[in-house]
């Protein structure tokens, strides 16, 4: 690892450099306090051991401002300096030291004191990042509630995949691909941003996660990574609010512009987890539940939302529904039990 020791003397530079070295440590050093935030600003080591009495800026003063930069507010720091006294102690931690080890010190307490302080940074960077994968995973395509459960419980989105009960929605504009071929690209691209921004808005006030933006569509997921006992009401009446709320935002659309949504929703097991590399990950869902869903949804036709009859039994207490009978697809030998639901009788 790699350490700054500050110091104002010398000798006690090379005495500490020696017992870390022992310990397998490369050592940075700096003879005053304008010295050290330069090289804690470059070189972001890993631990700063810092005295106290030094000439122009303090000890106190250094570790203050090394807390305030972004950079370095992360990196521990060990008091080393010859005051023992409480109000010394005291103002240290207060500033943000992490530790205080008075001279003249033990070299095996150094180097505890030291590895301690290491391990402790090791664990909370493993913990930033993770939150930071987090953050990037989820933010924009996650309700804020749910982010925040996240980042109490990291566990809840490992790497990797688990089986997952799931109920997956795809909705889809009608007539997308004609409008495309008569309408300039730039207006095109503010009309569909304005449509999947209506379509999210409604899926997060159920919490759904986002999982993916496809053209001019969108697939949902529910009960993951937050379980919710109520998944499949949650995504039917996400579907349903979307189809009510439809009317009031065409009104603020040109009639060319104004395009039917079409679901498709089926809830069974899939594999859900984190896809991808180390620095570009994906939390989605996969599977034949997933199949389901987006077949329904390219069967779907003028605004409607097709389920099948897992989703349908689930929710037939607040829904119509009407069978449209089994319907085989592409790429599945089962044929799907079909229905089409609404709020109102047809």
């Amino acid at each position: 690892m790699k350490i700054l020791v500050v110091d104002d003397n010398p000798d006690n530079i090379e005495l500490v450099k020696d017992i870390l070295a022992m310990a397998g440590h490369s050592v940075l050093q700096a003879l005053n306090g304008t010295s050290a935030l330069n090289v804690a600003g470059e070189q972001l080591p890993d631990l700063i051991l810092l005295d106290v009495n030094m000439p122009g800026m303090t000890g106190f003063e250094v570790a203050a401002k090394l807390k305030e930069a972004r950079a370095t507010a992360g990196i521990p720091i060990i008091m080393l300096t010859a005051q023992s006294d409480v109000d010394s102690r005291v103002k240290g931690l207060a500033v943000g030291a992490d530790d205080y080890l008075t001279k003249p010190f033990s070299p095996r307490e150094l180097i505890a004191r030291v590895e301690r302080s290491l391990k402790t940074k090791e664990t909370t960077d493993t913990l930033r990042v993770t939150q930071e994968m987090i953050r990037n995973t989820f933010e924009r395509f996650v309700a804020p509630q749910i982010v925040e459960q996240l980042l109490k419980n990291p566990d809840l989105v490992k790497p990797g995949g688990k089986l997952q009960p799931t109920t997956v929605m795809f909705a889809d504009l009608q007539g997308f691909t004609s409008l495309s071929e008569r309408t300039d690209p730039e207006a095109l691209l503010q009309l569909l941003n304005r449509y999947h921004s209506f379509i999210v808005k409604i899926i997060l006030q159920y919490n759904g996660t986002i999982d993916k933006l496809i053209g001019d569509g969108v697939m949902a997921l529910y009960n993951t990574p937050i379980e919710q006992p109520d998944h499949i009401a949650r995504a039917v009446k996400s579907a349903l609010h979307i189809q009510d709320e439809l009317y009031w935002f065409h009104q603020k659309l040109p009639e060319p512009h104004r395009m039917k949504i079409n679901f498709g929703i089926h809830s069974g097991t899939v594999v859900v987890g984190n896809v991808g590399t180390e620095k570009l990950m994906n939390f989605t869902a996969v599977g034949d539940t997933v199949n389901v869903a987006a077949r329904l949804q390219g069967i779907a036709d003028n605004g409607q939302i097709l389920v099948s009859r897992r989703v349908y039994e689930a929710t037939s207490d607040f829904v119509y529904g009407r069978s449209l009978g089994v319907f085989q697809v592409k790429g599945r030998a089962e044929p799907i039990e079909t229905y089409e639901i609404s709020n109102t009788l047809a």
